[in-house]
């Protein structure tokens, strides 16, 4: 048996699969990243799962692509963790820029993006992989994500510009304040997801023009930091993975018509895309 796994931040999209590539069932775990989750943490999660203590034992090979996999030492943390919940497991682990790519790969060169909680983006041509100028965090980076909008959000309340009806039914929604919110900010854990939270904030009110200027400004840098400096983002078509990039694709097909760059696939969840790459050249997960 394989297991197939595609992890955010927050979420993890997994399969069993036969070894002949069959699916067996679909689960979804919380996400692992390695900046914010050791082998203790991944390992005693991944015990909790109930279809992974039932199954995991009889998993020959497990295929984890997970944000924040992305060096040899980080993906070792979550490999032993993963450990836990597959003792007779041959581990691999990769970044899940690897997936995104593989997920929407359609034969040609392509530049794939992620907009999740976080954000990334690679160039992938059928064999080598290029990261972009990527992968520095909620803090830094992360443009046009999850965590940016929720960031911008949280200025707005705490600013005061929202109006006033928005401000109290955002304090209401999300059950925050001004202390709430600063001490899960600066938490030592897990402030990307907490800010990433109140994304949904901004799609709810996406025709009020504030809000879609936040949401666009958002997408907008993501593109002129992440996307064009690669020089084949004229040529390429861009794809999209992750679930910002699916809510918001009004927004994110203005920002490239804006552009006047071509838009490739967008995918809510990328492990779909993965299963048929899996299938079709299973090899090359193994190797690359």
């Amino acid at each position: 048996m394989i297991y197939l796994a595609e992890s955010g931040s927050t979420k993890c999209d997994a399969v069993f699969l036969s070894d002949e590539g069959e699916e067996i069932k679909r689960i979804r775990t919380i996400g692992f990243n390695p900046y914010f989750h050791d082998r203790h943490f991944v390992a005693e999660e991944i015990q909790k799962v109930e279809e992974i203590a039932a199954m995991g034992a009889k998993v020959k090979q497990v295929y984890f692509y997970g944000a924040g996999c992305s060096s040899p030492e980080l993906n070792e943390e979550v490999a032993i963790g993963l450990k836990a919940g597959f003792p007779n497991a041959e581990i691999f682990v990769d970044h899940d820029l690897r997936a995104s790519a593989y997920a929407t790969w359609n034969g040609d060169p392509q530049i794939t993006c992620i907009l999740g909680t976080g954000s990334n983006c690679v160039y992938y041509d059928g064999e080598n992989l290029v990261p972009g100028n990527s992968g520095y965090g909620f803090i830094i980076g992360d443009e046009g994500s999850a965590s940016y909008i929720g960031k911008r959000l949280v200025r707005a309340y705490l600013y005061h510009q929202m109006n006033e009806t928005h401000r109290r039914e955002f304090e209401q929604t999300f059950q925050v304040d001004k202390n709430i919110i600063r001490d899960n900010v600066y938490a030592p854990a897990g402030a990307n997801v907490f800010l990433g939270s109140f994304a949904p904030f901004a799609h709810k009110y996406l025709d009020d023009a504030f809000y879609y200027q936040i949401v666009f400004n958002g997408f907008r840098e993501f593109v002129e930091t992440q996307v064009l400096p690669f020089p084949e983002s004229r040529k390429v078509p861009i794809s999209f993975v992750g679930s910002i990039a699916h809510h918001f694709e009004p927004v994110l097909n203005d920002v490239l018509d804006f552009f006047d760059l071509k838009k490739g696939r967008i995918i809510r969840r990328p492990v779909d895309g993965l299963i048929d790459f899996h299938r079709r050249d299973r090899m090359k997960l193994k190797t690359s």
